[in-house]
C-alpha cells in the first residue's frame, strides 16, 4: 500500500514538473499560439488564466512567468493594432489622417501627371502640325467657335443640331471621303478648294492610274480636275452600307474616333456669290435644265418659251440673274434635299460639324499656310505638295457690289439661312451687307 502511495506521489510531482517544464519551455519561444487569429495581447492574457487554472495559485513561479513571457512579447504586441478603446480611437485617426494624407499626395501627382500629358499632348500636337503658337491657338479657336454654336452657347438653332450620329441618314454622308491607308477623313465642300483636296485624296489613296506611267498618279497637280468629281474614285462613309453591311456604323464610329478629319470653309456669302458665278455666269447645261430654267420661269417674267440650251439662252441673253438665284434659294420649295444643290448648301448639312469632331478646320482665306500646316498634321508632307490654287477667287470686297440690287430685307432672309454656318466656323456678321 505504501509503495502504490509513493509512486501515486511521485507520478504527481512527475507529472508537476513536466507541466513546470512545459510553461518554462513555450515561454521562453514567445508564449502560446493556440489562437493565431487573436490579437497577441489577447493570446498572453489567455494563457495566463490558462497556467493559473491549470498550476494552481500555491505555485508562484507558474504566475510569475507570464510577466517575462509579456516582456518577450512586447515588440510583437507594439506592432498589432491595439484593443482598448483609446487607442482604437487614436490608432484609427492616425491611420485615417495618413490615409487621407496618402490619398491627398496621390491625388496630387495624378493631377500633375494629367498636366503633364496635356502639356505634352498639345506639344506634339504643335511639333505634329509644324505651326506656330499663333497657328495651334488659331485653330483651337476655330474648335472652340464649333463646340459653342453645337452646345446651344450661342443661340443659334438649325436642324440636325442635336442629332446623335447614328440618326444621319447614309445619304448625307456622301461628302466624307476616307484615306485607309494614312487614316484620313476629309469632308469635301464645294467651292473651297475641294478639286484640288480631291486631287490630294486621288493621290494618297492612289486610286487612279495615270495612262502616261500605267502607275498611281503622284504629284496632284498632274490628275486631271475634271476626274476628280467621278465619285467611283472616292471611298465615303455613303458607300459603307454597300461594303460592310450591318458593320458600316460601328466602322464609321471606330474611324471617326482613330482617323485624323479635316475640312476646308469659305465666308457663305462670299461662296455662294462664287458657285453662282461659276454655274450661272457661264454655259453650263446641267445647271441650266435643272435649276437655271426653274428660275427664269419663276422670277424672271419670261412669256416667251425658254431656249432649250444654256448656250442659246446665252446667246440671247437669257440667263439668270443673282437676285433671281437668291429668290429661288429663299423659296420654301427649295428646301428638299434634292433641289438644294451641295455647291450652295450649308457646309452644317454637308459635314456635320456638331457630330463630327474635326481635328483640323481649313479656311480658304488662308489656304496657303493652312494646307502646309495640314499636311505636316497628316505626316504627308513627305509625298506631295498641295496644288497651286487659281488666283481669280472672289473676293470678300465684292460682297457689297453683288447684294447692292436685292433688297435689304431679302439680304436678311438670306443671312438667316446660312447663319448657323457664319456662327460655326467663326465668320463676322456681314453688316455691311445687312
Amino acid at each position: 500500500m505504501g509503495t502504490w502511495r509513493g509512486l501515486r506521489v511521485a507520478f504527481i510531482l512527475g507529472s508537476l514538473v513536466m507541466i513546470l517544464l512545459i510553461i518554462v519551455y513555450w515561454d521562453d519561444v514567445g508564449g502560446f499560439n493556440l489562437y493565431p487569429l487573436q490579437e497577441p495581447k489577447h493570446q498572453s492574457l489567455h494563457s495566463d488564466s490558462h497556467i493559473k487554472a491549470t498550476v494552481g495559485p500555491s505555485h508562484s513561479v507558474s504566475t510569475s512567468r507570464p510577466q517575462t513571457s509579456a516582456s518577450f512579447t512586447v515588440p510583437t504586441t507594439a506592432t498589432a493594432p491595439s484593443t482598448t478603446p483609446f487607442a482604437k480611437e487614436t490608432g484609427g485617426a492616425a491611420e485615417e489622417h495618413t490615409e487621407e494624407k496618402g490619398k491627398e499626395t496621390q491625388g496630387h501627382r495624378e493631377e500633375e501627371t494629367r498636366d503633364e500629358e496635356a502639356r505634352d499632348d498639345e506639344e506634339k500636337e504643335k511639333e505634329r502640325s509644324g505651326g506656330s503658337d499663333v497657328d495651334y491657338r488659331e485653330q483651337e479657336a476655330r474648335k472652340q467657335s464649333i463646340m459653342d454654336v453645337c452646345s446651344g452657347k450661342d443661340a443659334v438653332e438649325f436642324p440636325g443640331r442635336t442629332r446623335a450620329f447614328e440618326q444621319i441618314p447614309n445619304r448625307e454622308l456622301d461628302h466624307l471621303i476616307v484615306d485607309d491607308t494614312h487614316q484620313i477623313i476629309y469632308c469635301y465642300v464645294p467651292k473651297v478648294a475641294c478639286t484640288n483636296w480631291k486631287r490630294v485624296m486621288v493621290v494618297l489613296s492612289q486610286s487612279l492610274i495615270s495612262p502616261s506611267s500605267g502607275k498611281p498618279y503622284t504629284d496632284p497637280e498632274a490628275v486631271p480636275p475634271d476626274l476628280v468629281h467621278n465619285s467611283s474614285l472616292h471611298l465615303t462613309f455613303a458607300k459603307f452600307w454597300r461594303h460592310y453591311g450591318s458593320l458600316s456604323r460601328h466602322l464609321m464610329a471606330l474611324k471617326l474616333q482613330h482617323y485624323t478629319k479635316f475640312l476646308f470653309v469659305r465666308d457663305p456669302f462670299v461662296r455662294l456669290i462664287s458657285a453662282f458665278r461659276n454655274k450661272f455666269g457661264r454655259p453650263n447645261e446641267d445647271f441650266y435644265k435643272q435649276f437655271g430654267s426653274v428660275m427664269l420661269r419663276r422670277y424672271g417674267n419670261v412669256s416667251a418659251s425658254l431656249p432649250e440650251t444654256a448656250a442659246e439662252a446665252f446667246a440671247a441673253g437669257v440667263k439668270p440673274t443673282f437676285q433671281q438665284f437668291i429668290k429661288y434659294l429663299l423659296d420654301p420649295e427649295t428646301e428638299s434635299e434634292s433641289i438644294f444643290n451641295e455647291h450652295w448648301r450649308q457646309v452644317y448639312r454637308l459635314c456635320h460639324p456638331c457630330q463630327v469632331k474635326y481635328d483640323f478646320i481649313g479656311r480658304l482665306e488662308t489656304l496657303e499656310t493652312d494646307a502646309e500646316h495640314l499636311l505636316k498634321l497628316l505626316q504627308v508632307d513627305h509625298l506631295l505638295h498641295f496644288p497651286s490654287g487659281a488666283r481669280n477667287r472672289t473676293a470678300t470686297s465684292w460682297e457689297r457690289d453683288w447684294f447692292n440690287q436685292i433688297p435689304v430685307s431679302i439680304r436678311r432672309e438670306l443671312y438667316k439661312l446660312y447663319q448657323p454656318d457664319f456662327e460655326l466656323f467663326g465668320y463676322p456678321k456681314p453688316d455691311s451687307v445687312l
